[in-house]
């Protein structure tokens, strides 16, 4: 053979090797991704952040092994508009779904679809609550809807099916046995694992059911909040535990009970019977487990309600919704355990980037309240959780103002494939990586709209930094609010009419305009002030 070709066919064959080593090391290098996100779970409810409520060490686990924010919040606090912001790395009035009763724009790219093309393996199991088909997945078994936690019905590519069970241990058995038996494993994944739980009606299983009927629980200081020094959407809202919440599914008290005692005040008759909706999912011998513990709590109802004040039949409310509320999550915490355990002993632990977060924040309480949708703190902020080894000092905390909206931008960088132009979130990773310096953002933006529907939260924006938040409640009302989040904390004296911080105003006015214009919303109702200080 000619000398010059015999070279020639050794250095290509040279090049080719190189080449297809870096194409593995790069293939190697691509971190998997598992994103954990329960429904309506209050950062409150985790131990990482102090809660005094309940102790969650699986989740605190990635806590102590990774970076806890402090400042997580939600770009609109409901449940299928945070998922689409997720989905899509945009606000709600870009995505379409700025509701729960909106339709999602099915023509946005979705990070999964990205991921997929990319070459990664994608999956997701749980609650998704909008749509039936989700892009860009490779497999998934979702929840129509809410979804049941007993027995529940998954929708899949080729149809639906009933898996007997409770949801939370369903959704996990689902996810671990796709990780152990159905994905390539010469490949990297990306798993959306999310959780039903604890999204109301609050059902626990029967040994959580059995465990935390049993536990008392710290009352919050607002509990009997009176909301002076507050606006009206404060005032008019319609979730107080007191007035609002149900007997039935909420309290687990039976119509049977309710009607031997005659008229229980105040009347909730949203739902009235919405006690049989879950209980009548149950078998027989599931009935067995839930029944004498329902019997309890129906005998306690019936000999002590009637001659309770009316400040202890809220305590009393509190303490069932609490009681119900924490023993979903007591099992969302111990089915976190599972996996985190699933990728230990797989040896999947050091090139798994893990996330646990929720699709927002949750009222356990504060201000009389239960459920979310406010830009106020235990609505507005969410827990976020993030475990990669090697890359993220373990027991580290941030304080930075990070939204849902980043999530998208975030796991792609991570995973080195480019975002397209259209997203609107910022990429984690320079957190991540302690590089606290690169991160510029200093406000955030919000807003609501579904109103008027359940709940009755009035529609309302808003910008928010480490130190203040400023909101405008419009539609029925024009009333803007303004918050020393240092100062105040719990958010209770709304200072926009205070001289002392005319200042703080007028600042905060300019800067939620350039806000709201960079995102692409609508500045109509902003334009008396556009006006004002251009």
């Amino acid at each position: 053979m000619n000398p010059i070709r015999l070279h020639l066919i050794f250095f290509l064959g040279f090049f080719t090797l190189i080449s297809c080593s870096d194409k593995q090391k790069i293939q190697e290098e691509r971190p998997n991704i598992l994103f954990i996100m329960s429904d309506d779970h209050a950062y409150q409810a985790i131990s990482a952040y102090g809660s005094n409520l309940i102790q969650t060490p699986n989740i605190d686990r990635i806590a102590n092994e990774g970076l806890l924010f402090t400042n997580a919040c939600v770009s609109n606090s409901i449940c299928a508009p945070s998922r689409a912001t997720i989905l899509t790395g945009k606000h709600t009035h870009l995505n379409g779904k700025i509701d729960n009763r909106m339709p999602f724009d099915t023509t946005q790219v979705t990070f999964p679809q990205l991921f997929q093309k990319a070459g990664y393996q994608t999956a997701m199991f749980g609650k998704l609550h909008f749509g039936n088909n989700p892009k860009g997945v490779d497999e998934f078994m979702i929840l129509p809807g809410q979804g049941n936690y007993i027995n529940p019905r998954f929708l899949k590519s080729d149809g639906d099916t009933i898996i007997t069970g409770y949801v939370t241990d369903i959704i996990t058995d689902l996810t671990l046995n796709w990780l152990d038996k159905k994905r390539d494993k010469e490949k990297p994944f990306m798993m959306m694992y999310l959780h039903k739980a604890p999204h109301r009606p609050w059902w626990p299983s029967p040994e959580k059911f059995r465990e935390f009927s049993k536990k008392k629980f710290p009352e919050p200081s607002t509990l009997f909040d009176d909301y002076s020094n507050r606006g009206t959407a404060a005032k008019t809202a319609e979730m107080n535990l007191y007035s609002h919440m149900m007997y039935g599914h909420d309290s687990k008290i039976r119509p049977e009970t309710l009607k031997e005692m005659g008229p229980v005040l105040p009347e909730v008759k949203e739902f009235a019977n919405g006690f049989y909706g879950p209980y009548n999912r149950a078998n027989d011998a599931q009935k067995k487990l839930y029944d004498p513990i329902l019997d309890s709590i129906n005998e306690e109802f019936k000999k002590n309600w009637p001659g309770m004040s009316v400040t202890e039949k809220m305590q009393w409310k509190y303490q069932r919704y609490m009681q119900d509320y924490l023993g979903t999550i007591s099992s969302v915490d111990d089915n976190v355990g599972r996996v985190l355990d699933y990728l230990e002993e797989s040896g999947l632990t050091e090139n798994t980037i893990v996330i646990y977060t929720s699709d927002q924040g949750f009222y356990l309480g504060e201000h009389g309240w239960f459920d979310k949708r406010f830009i106020y703190d235990e609505s507005f902020k969410t827990p976020l959780l993030i475990r990669w080894p090697n890359k993220i000092k373990p027991g580290t905390t941030n304080e930075e103002m990070v939204q849902n909206l980043d999530f998208a931008q975030t796991f792609l960088d991570a995973a080195g494939i480019e975002a397209p132009l259209d997203m609107q979130g910022e990429s984690l990773m320079p957190l991540l990586k302690g590089q606290d310096s690169l991160w510029t953002r200093e406000a955030v933006y919000y807003h609501y709209y579904e109103y008027p529907a359940v709940h009755m939260v009035k529609r309302h924006y808003g910008i928010v930094t480490k130190e203040f938040k400023l909101v405008h409640f419009y539609h029925d009302v024009d009333e803007w609010e303004l918050y020393d989040r240092l100062k105040d904390p719990q958010e209770l004296k709304n200072v926009y009419n205070d001289p002392d911080y005319q200042e703080v105003v007028t600042e905060l006015h300019k800067k939620l305009i350039d806000l709201r214009i960079k995102y692409k919303d609508s500045v109509e109702l902003d334009q008396k002030y556009i006006d004002m200080y251009n």
